[in-house]
């Protein structure tokens, strides 16, 4: 098969006059619609709190609402990255973002009447429709942008993500003044609309989709051999499982430490929430410092200087293992946030490059599934490993987790570069 990748060089050579890929129509109507997207993920959790403070929830119920949105979650990302891989990517987010918008009324109705059927029912089908947006977005940036401007259009699609994490829970906080909690889940499925209809279909679509209605139809494959053949061509690429596996140890210790021991730390230590508040702050700045600078900074070796960046997250479990200035402390969360932003970027880029373009969002569904899936199950443990050895002993071995596992991941050959070099299995 032939290998789809361009080589190292190349992909480290930015255009000598790079036009903002902002200006390009397409893309705008793609990232327009992950904005949307991501204005309602971030959003719902947020006005369903909202019903918690208005007693309209219970803790319980808003429990077992977030919980079966996850669900919702994880089984759609296999499903949507099969889907995608099958069918327009484009339909995918359709359908997807119709299925998240349609939810929102459900879970609206459930809460007069019965959260345990209507409101989980609709949580379950909006956390559904969120996971299979995310690999047919990443597999449709793909299809809409040239590989020359790809990791500037990754950069602008990371960009959007933050700024919704800070707009949206405040953007619903200013309008929960004026309207009722239905009007807000409303106003949410009417996100996902946008988000659903304003991306348009992959300008190089007719390229990489015309073998695959053939194959997969012609064949009667299951859904289980499609998703394994993604697997497969994921073991083809030794860098892509290395980051992986750094990326899932990353989430699922230093992200668990953000969640859980970062509250405590605040709290116990600085007897003030003004430690989280100012950490959260200062990683999503961060983040969108790092968005910007990955969006025209070319690394000699782009793999390298993105496991690096991930391993900066160790900073932020390490800054809460001794009594230091808060300053200290918001520091060490704005350096992570550059540095996920380092990594996320040429991550995706060199997924869109390397992986063979019909086997791209079943690829994206496995990183999706791998490093966010297992990132509850961190959240989980957390809090008892805490109980049974204290939290300076868990936050020192997230700390440890966050710097080693990406120096692991680095010492495979093809990490340096993100690439796959050809043998002569990838030749026609």
């Amino acid at each position: 098969m032939p290998t789809p990748s361009a080589t190292p060089t190349a992909a480290q050579s930015p255009p000598a006059k790079q036009r903002s890929v902002l200006l390009d129509l397409p893309f705008l109507r793609l990232w327009t619609g992950a904005t949307a997207s991501g204005l309602a993920t971030w959003a719902l959790p947020f006005v369903l709190g909202l019903a918690l403070l208005d007693r309209t929830l219970t803790a319980t119920d808003l429990g077992l609402l977030l919980a079966a949105r996850t669900v919702g979650f994880l089984a759609a990302v296999p499903v949507a990255g099969v889907l995608a891989d099958r069918h327009s990517r484009r339909g995918v987010v359709l359908w997807a973002g119709l299925a998240a918008g349609a939810a929102a009324p459900v879970i609206a109705a459930g809460l007069d009447r019965s959260v345990l059927l209507m409101a989980m029912t609709g949580a379950a089908i909006a956390g559904a429709g969120q996971g299979a947006c995310r690999p047919a977005y990443q597999a449709l940036t793909a299809e809409v942008v040239d590989a020359d401007h790809r990791q500037q259009a990754n950069a602008a699609m990371t960009l959007a993500v933050r700024v919704t994490t800070l707009v949206g829970p405040s953007l619903a906080a200013l309008l929960a003044v004026f309207l009722d909690i239905w009007a807000l889940l409303v106003g949410i499925g009417l996100l996902w609309v946008v988000a659903a209809c304003v991306p348009g279909r992959g300008k190089q679509r007719a390229a990489t989709s015309a073998p695959l209605a053939p194959s997969a139809g012609a064949g009667g494959r299951s859904f289980v051999a499609e998703f394994t053949e993604g697997v497969r061509e994921a073991r083809r690429h030794p860098w892509f499982l290395a980051g992986l596996g750094a990326l899932t140890a990353v989430i699922a210790t230093g992200y668990s430490a953000t969640g859980v021991a970062l509250p405590l730390v605040s709290r116990e230590e600085y007897g003030t929430e003004v430690v989280l508040a100012g950490a959260m702050t200062a990683y999503t700045a961060g983040a969108l410092a790092g968005a910007l600078l990955i969006a025209r900074w070319r690394p000699r070796s782009p793999g390298w200087a993105a496991l690096a960046g991930l391993a900066a997250y160790g900073l932020a479990p390490l800054s809460l293992v001794f009594p230091v200035h808060p300053v200290v402390v918001m520091a060490a969360y704005a350096v992570a946030g550059v540095g996920i932003e380092l990594f996320n970027v040429p991550w995706f880029t060199a997924a869109q490059r390397e992986v063979a373009p019909d086997k791209l969002a079943r690829v994206s569904s496995l990183d999706f599934l791998l490093s966010y899936g297992l990132a509850p199950l961190g959240l989980a443990l957390i809090a008892p490993a805490i109980d049974a050895f204290g939290t300076r002993a868990v936050l020192v071995g997230c700390a440890i987790a966050c710097f080693a596992a990406p120096a692991v991941a680095a010492l495979v050959p093809s990490a340096r570069t993100f690439s796959h070099p050809p043998s002569r299995h990838d030749t026609p």
